[in-house]
């Protein structure tokens, strides 16, 4: 192409002044759905839920092909230096990421065969006791011969910031010899400081992804770690939640706090890392990963990331490069466990939206840490704090941070937020407890507990108490272990019981000098949990439904989250650089919550169900894990979820499927079902065509895929659930379901709602031979329009004991 010098050297100038990051898709089948045509190269489609054979010599070829083309598209319109491509797509979606300014980007979107043009958007993180809670080691390990053997030869890929590979949770030695891995094919790569490889025989494969990050002037390789080494934490917790070593000792501060376990023990473990402690990700970066790990072969994907927002040029929240690459990994045959997100409790907060993920929310499970204060005049004050207690049958003096200092002028400090030892006089804190304030510092986490301990130690002091004097709405308050006594005080009134208390046991002069320090108290100690029967509960952060199927947020009719697993005050790994969490600073494990430690609870889960059932598809595992769930606690009540009363208080109300989806999960029952409700990729397709507001040219963008509207409407997506958004007058929805048993059995279908909408199941009853397959219809009327959401169920009971349930919602509009 022919171009003056000028324009070149301002063509350049672009790209290094204002270049951004683009996610280009070609036409042409990418391998997993290429079924021949190109001249020279045979077909290299898989069939639905079929692994990609990245070994043979078809699919090597038409990959080169395939780069060759992203290439000369780059290298004919634009001169050589004034773009950089950082990977190509070959795999999942057929297309590429570059680096281009906004003008080339244009000129690319304009081009002939490009289907689309997607400026870069961030990613972000969505941040033990728990396999006992779910009934691992007595009835699902022994299941598969054991914890020594559950999650044999199943391969999770954990996009993630990394791992720490060192931390005895992914230690091969001293365990039973691993066998081969033929259906992996992944890389490790080296340690560039010591030259050694990331991998042993419990990590199969460890890559990094950066292209976009480094493009985007975000990445430090000094702080971001050019390796996958875990540079932050989050990662190393979520690959030990799904698949740690059993049997960890979790020791922390000269305390035991029990033994840590993955949920699939003996899984392996690839690692992809493509996020970074202090920007998140970029998702032509976590696509890359993505693609590599389908690619690679892994069996299972745990994904603990979201967008931090919609990509500006999609409209549609289920069609975008992030959601068309997972589409093609389970066309691949990869189960993929995504965080809801972390937005609850407010509806429509979801950040994982696609019928093909599965959706993940947080519960809060039955162990609780708590403690207590007692004061000199008798009041015990409840607060938190995973501590031992001060010397029994002894009270203690209480000293206010503000009241030892060393002179006012390290007020600048903020001083009560206890962060600085030198700021304090020693002789007076010695021996005593020392009275610290939870300001927004600790929220933001430039304070953090970790610190206050390490003063409290410095000075001498005998424990700290932690006052919170007010609270902001979505306020997280988790103990944090403590190698001293200590207790957070978390609820303002108690706060206040407190400061009343101590302001009217000191004497002061008339310049507001201590006199004499008369009040006392003393810590309980907190490091013994209590187990609660009113578990599972929907954790108040687990983000909340209704779905969405664009981002003026129209409901969609699907029903997300998906299911409910453990994500509250969780116990895993931790690597001693990482940061992610300030209070676990150097430590080898942490005590954390989100919905980004529920996902690698249903990951190893689903390990474990896909070692037992090498064959099912990921919509059948995803089937099993949501129709065996339960919406019943341990004390047998309907699930409960945390919500802000009206005096923003935390409360506790009646949860809905909005809430937990199907239900929490069950894994002993996952593994026996009965029926699944079975999905592939010309389902997903036609859930995609028949939507409302997607056009089959956005779709066949993404899947180079023409449409097919046989399903009709999207709620006959064959999902373990039902919701339709807008109901008016009646709608029949179908669903079909496949006996998985080894024997024959008849199940009886019953279906309940509330009131304003009527239900009806077709037929009543049906018997299913082994492997068979029947369709049921679910019929709903509308009574009256009330505005809001009804909630109901189908049922299927079995007449060998099995029992299937799938949640209902349906929101009634008038004519």
């Amino acid at each position: 192409m022919d171009i003056s010098l000028r324009i070149f050297v301002v063509s350049v100038l672009l790209v290094t002044v204002t270049a951004e990051v683009y996610i280009v898709t070609m036409e042409g089948d990418p391998i997993i759905s290429y079924k021949g045509g190109e001249n020279g190269f045979e077909a290299t489609a898989v069939e639905s839920d079929e692994k990609i054979d990245t070994s043979s010599e078809l699919v090597t070829s038409y990959a080169r092909h395939l780069e060759r083309k992203h290439d000369m598209i780059l290298g004919m319109l634009f001169e050589e230096g004034s773009y950089k491509k950082l990977y190509s797509y070959k795999h999942l979606i057929n297309g590429f990421a570059a680096h281009v300014s906004p003008e080339q980007a244009e000129t690319l979107r304009r081009a002939p065969g490009v289907r689309s043009v997607d400026k870069d958007w961030k990613v972000r993180r969505l941040t033990t006791h728990t396999p006992e809670f779910l009934g691992l080691p007595t009835d699902v390990w022994p299941t598969g011969g054991g914890f020594d053997r559950a999650g044999e030869d199943i391969v999770i890929g954990f996009v993630d910031s990394g791992i720490y590979p060192h931390h005895p949770s992914f230690a091969s030695h001293h365990r039973l010899p691993y066998g081969p891995l033929p259906h992996y094919k992944g890389k490790c790569e080296e340690d560039p400081h010591t030259k050694k490889s990331f991998c042993n025989r419990k990590i199969v494969g460890a890559q990094h992804f950066a292209e976009a990050a480094k493009a985007a002037g975000a990445f430090n390789p000094d702080i971001d770690y050019a390796s996958p080494m875990d540079g932050d934490g989050h990662g190393s917790h979520t690959a030990a939640i799904a698949a740690g070593n059993n049997g960890i000792q979790l020791r922390m501060h000269g305390y035991e706090f029990g033994k840590a376990s993955g949920m699939a023990p003996r899984a392996r473990i690839a690692v992809y890392k493509a996020l970074y402690r202090l920007f998140g990700g970029f998702v032509a970066d976590v696509v890359a990963a993505i693609d590599q790990a389908v690619h690679d072969g892994v069996d299972i994907l745990s994904l603990s990331v979201g967008p931090n927002s919609p990509p500006t040029t999609t409209k549609t929240t289920f069609l975008n490069p992030f959601d068309a690459t997972l589409l093609g990994a389970v066309k691949a045959g990869v189960f993929v466990a995504q965080a809801a997100g972390n937005g609850g409790p407010f509806p429509k907060t979801l950040v994982s939206y696609s019928p093909w993920i599965t959706t993940v929310a947080a519960a809060i499970d039955d162990r609780r840490y708590k403690n207590h204060l007692t004061l000199g005049n008798g009041k015990m004050l409840a607060g938190m704090g995973l501590s031992p207690p001060t010397r029994p049958h002894r009270l203690y003096t209480l000293v206010s941070a503000n009241d030892v200092l060393l002179d006012s002028s390290v007020s600048k400090y903020n001083p009560s937020d206890c962060q600085r030892p030198e700021v304090f006089n020693k002789k007076l804190v010695e021996g005593n407890i020392l009275l610290c304030g939870y300001s927004f510092n600790f929220v933001v986490g430039t304070a953090s507990i970790k610190k206050v301990v390490a003063t409290a130690k410095h000075l001498g002091a005998a424990g700290f108490v932690l006052v919170v004097e007010n609270v902001s709405p979505g306020t997280k308050f988790d103990p944090v272990p403590s190698a001293i006594p200590g207790i957070l005080i978390t609820d303002v009134s108690k706060s206040m019981d407190l400061i009343d208390y101590y302001n009217a046991s000191t004497s002061r002069d008339w310049t507001g000098r201590v006199k004499s320090f008369k009040a006392e108290g003393s810590i309980g100690d907190g490091l013994a949990p209590v187990l609660h029967k009113s578990a599972p509960q929907v954790a108040l952060f687990s983000a909340r439904g209704p779905n969405t199927k664009d981002f003026s947020f129209q409901d969609a009719d699907l029903l997300k989250p998906d299911i409910l697993a453990p994500g509250y005050l969780i116990w895993a790994a931790w690597c001693p650089n990482g940061t992610d969490e300030p209070n676990y600073v150097g430590e080898g494990f942490a005590l954390i919550s989100g919905t980004s430690m529920a996902a690698p609870h249903i990951a190893g889960i689903a390990a474990l169900v896909k070692q037992k059932h090498p064959q099912w598809s990921p919509a059948a595992i995803k089937s099993a894990l949501m129709t065996t769930s339960t919406v019943i606690d341990r004390a047998g009540r309907l699930l409960q979820a945390q919500q802000y009363s009206d005096t923003e208080a935390v409360t506790l109300v009646k949860a809905t499927p909005f809430d937990y989806g199907s239900g929490h999960v069950n894994p002993s029952a996952a593994l026996d079902p009965g029926l699944i409700f079975d999905a592939g990729y010309e389902d997903y397709l036609g859930f995609l065509c028949t939507t409302p507001g997607i056009s089959a040219h956005e779709i066949r963008n993404y899947t180079n895929t023409p449409c097919n509207y046989d399903m009709k409407h999207p709620s006959n997506f064959n999902a373990p659930s039902i919701a339709v958004s807008h109901l008016v007058g009646t709608q029949t929805v179908t669903r079909r379901v496949t006996n998985v048993a080894e024997v024959e059995e008849t199940y009886t279908i019953t279906a309940r709602m509330q009131p304003s909408i009527a239900i009806e199941v077709n037929p009543p009853a049906m018997t299913l031979r082994p492997g068979a397959s029947r369709t049921f219809s679910v019929t709903m009327t509308e009574r009256s329009v009330s505005g809001v959401y009804s909630f109901g169920e189908v049922k299927l009971k079995g007449s060998r004991g099995h029992k299937v349930r799938i949640p209902v919602v349906a929101l009634g509009h008038r004519r």
